[in-house]
C-alpha cells in the first residue's frame, strides 16, 4: 500500500519485510502489521481525531480500511524533518519526541497525530519524530487516503473545514507569543 516509514531514515530501516503483499522497510522486528479484530478499533480511535471528527461512521469506515495499525520499537525514528511524507500516523498506544534542528519542542502520546499535511502534499516533514516508547500507530498513505476523498467527495469538504479550523488555531496560538 505505502512505505511505512519515511524513506530517508536511518540504515537500519531498510531491509524489506513483506506486510500485506507489499514489502515495507522494518528495524528488523520493531515494525509489524497488527491483525484486525472483529469490531474495528481504528473507527473509535479515527473519531476522536479533530481532522476526521465530522465524518459520519460510513465515512469513517472507509479510512479505517485505507489504514493499518502498526508497532513500532522504542527510538525508531518515524519520520524526519526535511523529507519528502507519504504518510499521516495516529498515536494509539506509547508516546514520541517532536524534534525540530535536532531540539525537543513536544511529547506526543495516545491520541496525538502527525503527518497530515503529507497525506495531502507530499512536502517536506516539518519536524523528525522519534518513538520515546514501544509504540502502536494507525497509518494512512497518501495513495490510499486520496482513494477515499475520490471515492466519497464530500469528505474532502468535511476534511477542508476541519484543517481551516485547526490552521486559524495554530495562528492565533502564533500570534500570541
Amino acid at each position: 500500500m505505502f512505505p511505512l516509514l519515511d524513506r530517508n531514515v536511518a540504515p537500519a530501516l531498510t531491509a524489506p519485510i513483506p506486510l500485506k503483499n507489499r514489502d515495507r522497510p522494518t528495524d528488523r522486528g520493531a515494525v509489524g502489521t497488527v491483525p484486525a479484530m472483529a469490531s474495528d478499533p481504528k473507527i473509535e480511535h479515527l473519531a476522536k481525531v479533530r481532522m476526521f471528527s465530522a465524518l459520519n461512521k460510513k465515512e469513517l469506515s472507509l479510512v479505517s480500511k485505507a489504514s493499518d495499525v502498526v508497532k513500532v520499537g522504542a527510538g525508531t525514528q518515524i519520520v524526519t524533518e526535511g523529507t519528502v511524507g507519504h504518510e499521516f500516523y495516529l498515536i494509539t498506544h506509547g508516546t514520541a519526541e517532536v524534534k525540530r534542528g535536532g531540539r525537543k519542542v513536544a511529547t506526543l502520546a495516545p491520541g496525538d497525530y502527525f503527518g497530515e499535511m503529507a497525506i495531502l502534499d507530499r512536502g517536506p516533514r516539518s519536524a523528525t519524530v522519534v518513538a520515546a516508547s514501544d509504540m502502536e500507530l494507525i497509518v494512512i498513505g497518501q495513495r490510499e487516503f486520496l482513494g477515499v476523498l475520490e471515492q466519497v467527495p464530500a469528505v474532502t469538504h468535511k476534511l477542508l473545514v476541519s484543517m481551516a479550523a485547526r490552521h486559524r488555531e495554530a495562528d492565533t496560538r502564533a500570534l500570541s507569543y
